[in-house]
């Protein structure tokens, strides 16, 4: 008996939640995805802030094409001088400051955030951390440890001990830095709670507490890395820069890869007392990295980082007086669209679809929508996207 993709998907493959009728994806280019149907969405999520040149870039996928005819993965990351990983190395550490020279590639996200929390420990032989309630950092264990959502991780106990959670934005978290702290991890700008925004002068005080107790200062920027925030790196847009930064997602430009990045003395600590101090198979696959390196390379030759605040700041004054909108918290072409109350974004999300978009909801705050389309998105698709936007909130409205 012949299978179909749906009945394979739905028998076989392990899913983190249960879906009723996913759709099954056959072509995506551009802001576009298409099903198998021959349905065209134009895509407001960028696979969760992954897809930020877009679809399938013609310069993306030339670069995988040209390592494909050279070679795959070699050998265990570290052990070869791969042109790949040295060629993305010197384009990320020529556009950020001098203190962020030594570059680890991971896979992932979560990865990335493991290899920071084990490198500040190394770094201070200190334990103790501090974290965000509402904060998102990965799936896996040490990542899990530090995301700041207790129904999400419960199950999971015991996790790593010795860390606190603070409110974003609060004092408390500058009271509870002391020199036992090993380290400090946050998203510059909580994505996951609806796009937070921190208060600069409170971020440039958690940067001078950590000097002055000699505490590890963390920078998730998974979601928000590279042009997301209107800036190449979010940090950029409040002054303060970390002792170690996490990258992934829009990193690969569609492939599979992370970092953490700090100084050449932290990341030397990795090499000695124990060897080996981070291991990664994959790590810095050549393929992944000639697809970032091309991405990174558009984003900066395009300004898309710089024009990502344009491209945002039109979609907020076309929606931010339609009634059904409470707030839109936004920066750069990263939106947090908040609906009034009793309207449900779940109830939404399924009309978006219908009318070709495709939108999603926050993992920590289920009134609010995010917007963060490829950042090659154009004003003409702007305006095609307000349209049907305004055309769903009118339709939520009127089921009521």
């Amino acid at each position: 008996m012949h299978l179909t993709n749906r009945q394979i998907f739905q028998n076989n493959l392990a899913t983190p939640s249960v879906l009723s009728n996913p759709l099954e994806i056959v072509k995506a280019k551009g802001i576009y995805i298409y099903d198998d149907d021959g349905n065209e969405y134009i895509d407001l999520v960028s696979g969760v802030s992954v897809s930020n040149v877009g679809h399938l870039h013609p310069k993306v996928k030339e670069a995988i094409i040209g390592q494909l005819d050279k070679y795959m993965h070699l050998m265990v990351y570290g052990k070869y001088i791969q042109s790949p990983q040295v060629q993305l190395t010197q384009k990320l550490v020529t556009n950020l400051p001098p203190s962020l020279n030594s570059v680890y590639f991971v896979n992932s996200g979560s990865e990335a955030v493991e290899g920071a929390i084990k490198l500040s420990k190394r770094i201070t032989g200190r334990t103790d951390i501090i974290s965000f309630n509402n904060a998102y950092h990965g799936s896996t264990h040490g990542a899990l440890s530090v995301l700041g959502n207790e129904e999400m991780k419960n199950a999971y106990r015991p996790l790593l001990p010795n860390v606190i959670f603070c409110d974003f934005n609060s004092n408390d978290a500058l009271e509870r830095i002391t020199k036992d702290t090993a380290c400090i991890i946050m998203e510059p700008v909580q994505t996951e709670a609806g796009i937070i925004i921190p208060k600069k002068e409170w971020l440039k005080a958690i940067r001078e507490r950590c000097d002055d107790t000699g505490t590890i200062l963390i920078f998730d920027e998974v979601q928000l890395g590279f042009g997301r925030s209107g800036s190449l790196f979010a940090f950029e847009n409040f002054d303060v820069i970390p002792d170690i930064l996490c990258l992934a997602k829009a990193m690969g430009s569609g492939m599979p890869i992370g970092a953490f990045i700090s100084s050449s003395d932290n990341m030397l600590k990795l090499t000695h007392n124990p060897s080996l101090g981070h291991i990664t198979t994959f790590g810095g696959h050549p393929v992944s990295c000639v697809a970032a390196l091309a991405g990174l390379e558009h984003i900066l030759n395009e300004n898309l980082h710089i024009r990502a605040n344009k491209m945002g700041k039109t979609i907020v004054d076309m929606l931010i007086n339609q009634p059904l909108i409470k707030e839109i918290r936004s920066i750069g072409l990263m939106l947090g669209v908040e609906v009034v109350s009793p309207y449900k974004v779940s109830d939404l999300i399924s009309i978006f679809q219908e009318n070709g978009l495709i939108v999603d909801q926050f993992l920590f705050n289920d009134t609010s929508f995010r917007i963060a389309p490829p950042l090659t998105i154009t004003v003409d698709e702007i305006n095609i996207i307000v349209e049907k936007i305004i055309l769903s909130l009118n339709r939520l409205k009127s089921n009521k």
